[in-house]
């Protein structure tokens, strides 16, 4: 066995699991990008319901705190 045939023997199965694991790791790396992405559209789905959710509290206090003034009010002019 030539010294070339030693270096191709030992280099092209290192080069090759090189090759592998980097495509492995490229596959898990977009995996687990596209799982995060979808974990952070449902905690924005999320943010937007409190969200919604704060904007009718005040209206509705504020409702109630109008509501409450005028009555207040009445009960003065008597």
């Amino acid at each position: 066995m030539t010294n070339t045939q030693l270096y191709l023997a030992i280099g092209i199965p290192i080069v090759f699991n090189m090759a592998f694991t980097s495509l492995l790791i490229g596959f898990f790396w977009m995996h687990m990008n596209m799982r995060l992405d979808a974990v952070n559209e449902r905690f924005n789905a999320i943010n937007q319901r409190f969200d919604d959710m704060r904007d009718l509290w005040r209206a509705e206090l504020k409702r109630v705190e109008e509501v409450l003034d005028a009555r207040l009010k009445h009960l003065e002019e008597k």
